[in-house]
């Protein structure tokens, strides 16, 4: 079983900001695969839903405790559903990369993202996939301005194909190889 998290904050006042990007590429690959809406499970202060691509079964969560909090949700489950630290993918936003890119990396740190940082504490290790999506534009904003801001009209196309583009990449790690997702994605 893989389990895969989109990193965001649940909070209304946050939705479609540059921050939530993992949360909004959940949403949309869940659709795309036909799975079940999310659903709450307080139990684990996510919302979560499951099924199948090909043979490989899926839990898929959005954790609800904020972005900075998400190993408190991404720990559990993964002890709860006996799923190995390598058999989790995260996808989060990164400031340092590109708007309009994205890299599926291995074993890494955090690079000081908050969200990332709780969830590589509560594993106790980093090695597990990340889906990391560009949101950098101009360099002398700070990092802060850039997450919690919304995404400008001229940006959308960007947005839309880099969405487009790790969906397809996750089904493709799940269905092949995490590996063989990396050459195309990273490309």
């Amino acid at each position: 079983m893989n389990l895969i998290i989109g990193l965001g904050n649940p909070d209304t006042s946050l939705q479609n900001t540059r921050h939530n990007i993992g949360r909004d590429i959940l949403i949309q690959f869940a659709k795309k695969n036909g799975l079940p809406q999310f659903r709450l499970e307080k139990k684990f202060d996510a919302e979560i839903t499951g099924g199948k691509i090909g043979k490989k079964k899926l839990l898929l969560a959005l954790p609800h405790d904020g972005m900075n909090k998400s190993g408190s949700a991404v720990a559990p489950l993964a002890r709860f559903y006996r799923i190995k630290p390598a058999a989790i993918f995260v996808i989060h936003d990164d400031a340092d990369i590109i708007l309009g890119r994205g890299k599926l990396s291995f074993n890494r740190n955090s690079a000081g993202h908050k969200g990332v940082e709780s969830i590589i504490r509560a594993l106790k290790t980093n090695a597990f996939w990340r889906f990391r999506i560009g949101l950098a534009g101009k360099r002398d904003i700070s990092a802060e301005k850039i997450v919690l801001s919304r995404f400008l009209p001229k940006e959308r196309p960007m947005v839309a194909k880099i969405i487009r583009k790790t969906v397809d990449a996750l089904i493709n790690a799940l269905e092949t190889s995490p590996e063989r997702a990396m050459n195309g994605y990273n490309a």
